[in-house]
């Protein structure tokens, strides 16, 4: 039995960011389009069926308990009772050719600073893909000539057999090799693009992105991605947005998190402190008597929601700061403000070495 969870190399326990990450990542290094060796698409297709499998929450949950055929069940590749039908009585109702396949779709990745992804911010993607062969627009064909109908099939796309049997005519219905199920063939195919109807091009696309996007969020850019074969629509373009850590905020949602100095006299006392926001630093009351980990909350100074509701709040944590070197004067008051509270203070130590000492006895 296949193991899933080494053909996406991840642990069983991997939770579902990290199955997306490492199928994208195989993805984009086996898929057809990019890496024509065999082997690779034989591991494209294990990979995007362990995905499939992994991804979904029961027949990842069957998978784990029974193993790979009851986490697929039924007729699986086979494509459903109508594919088997065709497949032995030549189909219900008749079976068309096969269109040419839609492009296949990109992804890319783009990364943007909190502030960035606060204001929302455009942001240019190069790609690198399979576009259409301006020389023939995509059909396949020599300038100045077109794809005619298969010879073999008629232009149907598959060829059939009849069998007589017991139970009467049999038909068995077969993709047409020639033409590969598309009902259409290139005598004279085009140079420039092999018959194939598309080149590899770079492109440059300008991408907006609104306020409030989140890390790990997608942006879906339609018809932007590979174009199909022999004039076939776009695929389309996936941008994965990555919103780089910040060195003062901690990000939930729309909220944000930040831990704030205050000088243990203003958490005594009572005063002001500044608060870091997006706008800048903005004033807020301490009380006295406060405490280390004392939180405040400032509204609607978070994230903007991606609905466009609002923001979330702004949470800062408050550090009561304790001063680690005293003038003369400020050491005698503080020593005075002991006595008036009946604390007893130590005295100052000497050197490294002393500290040492006191420390062990």
């Amino acid at each position: 039995m296949a193991d899933h969870y080494a053909t996406l190399g991840v642990s069983p326990d991997a939770p579902p960011d990290e199955l997306k990450r490492a199928y994208r990542k195989l993805a984009r290094e086996l898929h057809p389009d990019t890496n024509p060796d065999p082997e690779a698409v034989e591991r494209f297709k294990s990979i995007t069926h362990a995905y499939e499998v992994l991804s979904d929450p029961e027949k990842r949950r069957r998978y784990d308990m029974y193993g790979d055929d009851k986490a697929t069940p039924g007729f699986g590749d086979i494509g459903g009772i109508s594919d088997l039908f065709a497949t032995f009585f030549g189909g219900m109702g008749g079976r068309t050719a096969r269109g040419p396949a839609r492009g296949a779709d990109v992804l890319a990745e783009v990364s943007i600073t909190l502030e960035e992804a606060a204001e929302g911010v455009e942001r240019e993607v190069e790609l690198t893909l399979l576009g259409e062969c301006s020389e023939c627009s995509g059909s396949g064909a020599a300038p100045g000539t077109f794809p005619s109908r298969c010879s073999d099939c008629g232009g149907t796309g598959e060829l059939r057999q009849v069998r007589r049997t017991m139970l009467g005519d049999m038909v068995t219905a077969t993709p047409c090799a020639r033409c590969g199920g598309r009902g259409q063939e290139i005598a004279d195919p085009c140079k420039t693009c092999v018959g194939r109807g598309r080149v590899r091009v770079e492109e440059a696309l300008t991408v907006q992105i609104p306020p409030g996007i989140e890390d790990g969020a997608q942006l879906r850019v339609t018809g932007r991605g590979e174009a199909g074969t022999r004039g076939a629509g776009r695929g389309d373009l996936y941008v994965a947005i990555g919103v780089e850590e910040h060195p003062v905020w901690r990000r939930v949602g729309a909220d944000l998190g930040c831990e704030v100095e205050v000088p243990f006299t203003v958490a005594a006392l009572g005063g002001t402190i500044e608060v870091p926001t997006l706008e800048g630093p903005e004033e807020i009351e301490i009380s006295p008597g406060t405490q280390p980990g004392d939180i405040r909350h400032l509204k609607a100074r978070g994230m903007p929601r991606l609905s466009g509701r609002g923001r979330g709040e702004l949470v800062a944590l408050l550090k009561v700061r304790t001063p680690t070197e005293l003038s003369p004067e400020e050491e005698s008051l503080l020593k005075r403000l002991a006595d008036l509270r009946g604390e007893s203070v130590g005295e100052h130590k000497g050197g490294f070495f002393d500290k040492i000492k006191e420390a062990f006895q």
